[in-house]
């Protein structure tokens, strides 16, 4: 089977050019406020409002971009920075990396809940829900563009993305960790933090799933070229950065439920309830 070969460029005005990869980027952040506020305004315990949430999407839409960016470029480009600090800058050239976005939205946090007063995981435990449906979104735009594809196959549903230039079957890798990052791991996290759980274990969960999903999508998917594997013809850049998550996630989400301690609602919303009962 032959990847469709889709245009990367959605549509285009004059000299500007809007990209497939740029769209999914956008529906994901939409949908990500759309579910927050949704959620702020049906669980008053969760202590955030629309003016928040909205000021919240910025503080992350920065972090992801640019610490996107930034671990792009020193996860997998160092020798070319150090080279060309410039290369930096290149965004023109692509280049976006999962956990460098991960660490630029958790300092986005950092600045957001210092100056909400809020707590680092209780702003962290209201977000983590939301981002997989956004990683959902990002690999069908890898999808689209024929980029990040899987190792070769004989699998019925393999491949052949001509990008790789040896026109072997190869594995999707794109659309399992679409299904794995994005869909199931949005289902776990959306049912588990639908009724209240100990601070911090939400966020313990997005880290501890997502770092074994994907792990476990590596195992499908071709390492960089210029990188290779790292040992064993398994250990990849991506397991290797993952670990770090797996191991603090796991680690937050025992110590979560060993003093648990849960959100309370608004002082505003407790005297609604007060009101509604006389």
């Amino acid at each position: 089977m032959l990847h469709p070969q889709f245009d990367p460029v959605f549509f285009s005005i004059g000299p500007l050019s809007i990209h497939w990869y740029g769209v999914m980027y956008l529906v994901g952040f939409l949908l990500a406020q759309y579910l927050a506020i949704w959620r702020a305004k049906r669980d008053s315990w969760r202590g955030f409002n629309s003016d928040q949430i909205q000021d919240l999407l910025f503080y992350c839409v920065l972090g992801v971009i640019i610490g996107g960016r930034v671990g792009y470029v020193f996860f997998y480009h160092f020798d070319y920075f150090l080279q060309n600090p410039l290369y930096l800058f290149k965004i023109n050239e692509g280049g976006m990396s999962f956990h460098g976005g991960f660490l630029g939205v958790v300092v986005a946090v950092m600045l957001f809940a210092r100056r909400n007063n809020k707590t680092l995981f209780q702003v962290g435990d209201f977000v983590a829900p939301v981002v997989p449906q956004g990683l959902f979104f990002g690999r069908l735009g890898n999808f689209i563009n024929g980029e990040l594809w899987g190792r070769p196959t004989d699998a019925p549903w393999g491949m052949i993305f001509p990008q790789a230039n040896d026109m072997l079957t190869r594995h999707p890798s794109q659309l399992y960790q679409m299904a794995g990052e994005g869909l199931l791991l949005f289902i776990i996290l959306w049912f588990y933090s639908s009724k209240q759980r100990p601070r911090m274990a939400v966020s313990a969960a997005f880290m501890l799933g997502y770092g074994v999903l994907r792990t476990a999508a590596e195992f499908f998917r071709e390492p960089d070229e210029h990188i290779g594997y790292l040992l064993g013809g398994y250990l990849t850049q991506g397991m290797l950065l993952s670990l770090p998550m797996i191991i603090i996630g796991g680690l937050l989400l025992v110590l979560a439920y060993r003093k648990p301690v849960y959100e309370q609602a608004t002082k505003s919303s407790k005297q609604k309830k007060a009101k509604t009962q006389k």
